[in-house]
């Protein structure tokens, strides 16, 4: 179900990792010993993180998420990483639900309650690991590229130069420590700016599974530059999966 179910593991909290972390240079005078890959993730965090907000930052959005075979729903997200703290709210399957995580402490209510059953809890996602799951979900795929510093990232050294939906892109391949996530990643990034196009990941890269993402547009959120539009393939069937929405709260 998209990519919610991979990063189970990925990403184990709101904690963000230091600057010089996972091999990234710690000052300016480290620049000589970076590699290309870590120039370039340098310079793409430089462009959607200008500011060096994300570690600390609180961050609002508000998006809609259409599905191929469903109605658009709306999910008010705030990410709080300074207080470890995550906020979700949004109607699913016709209720209410709001889901705050305290660092891995869960609160959630469904309908304005908290004494909902053990089958609410589950098919809402309101408690334990899958609660978990939605938190990570969120703050993994709203926090890129700054989230590739993590521990547990490891940037292949280098950067080649591919081609992804019809332009031209250069390519990072990030794999994880085995505590941390089996997946594979790539990320695809405008040669000119560093901005970030779209990434692809997989289970099984042999077999071709997994996702492709493709982002269009971009929206300000906190000083972050972040993509507006998030459109969602499988890779063997190039099949529609979803589309997610950045939209204005004045709007």
């Amino acid at each position: 179900v998209m990519v919610v179910v991979l990063l189970g593991m990925l990403v184990a909290g709101l904690g963000c990792a230091r600057p010089d972390a996972a091999g990234a240079p710690s000052d300016a005078g480290d620049a000589a010993a970076q590699s290309p890959a870590e120039a370039l993730l340098a310079r793409a965090i430089a462009f959607h993180d200008p500011e060096g907000r994300w570690a600390s930052g609180r961050f609002e959005l508000l998006i809609d998420e259409s599905r191929p075979d469903g109605p658009t729903r709306r999910s008010q997200v705030a990410l709080d990483l300074g207080a470890n703290r995550f906020e979700l709210r949004g109607e699913r399957d016709g209720r209410q639900v709001e889901l705050v995580l305290f660092g891995d402490e869960v609160v959630a209510r469904l309908d304005g309650r908290d004494d909902f059953t053990a089958e609410e809890a589950e098919q809402f996602r309101l408690a334990g690991a899958a609660a978990l799951r939605t938190r990570n979900y969120y703050l993994y795929l709203y926090g890129l590229p700054m989230k590739l510093r993590d521990p547990g990232a490891i940037l292949r050294p280098e950067v080649v130069d591919v081609e992804f939906q019809g332009r031209a892109a250069r390519e990072l391949r990030v794999s994880y420590d085995p505590e941390v996530g089996s997946d594979v990643w790539y990320f695809f990034l405008a040669p000119e700016d560093a901005q970030l196009i779209g990434y692809r990941f997989f289970h099984d890269e042999a077999k071709g599974d997994g996702e492709t993402i493709t982002l269009e547009g971009l929206a300000e959120v906190g000083g972050l530059k972040l993509p507006r539009v998030r459109t969602w393939y499988t890779n063997q069937e190039n099949r529609l999966l979803g589309t997610d929405t950045l939209v204005d709260p004045a709007g």
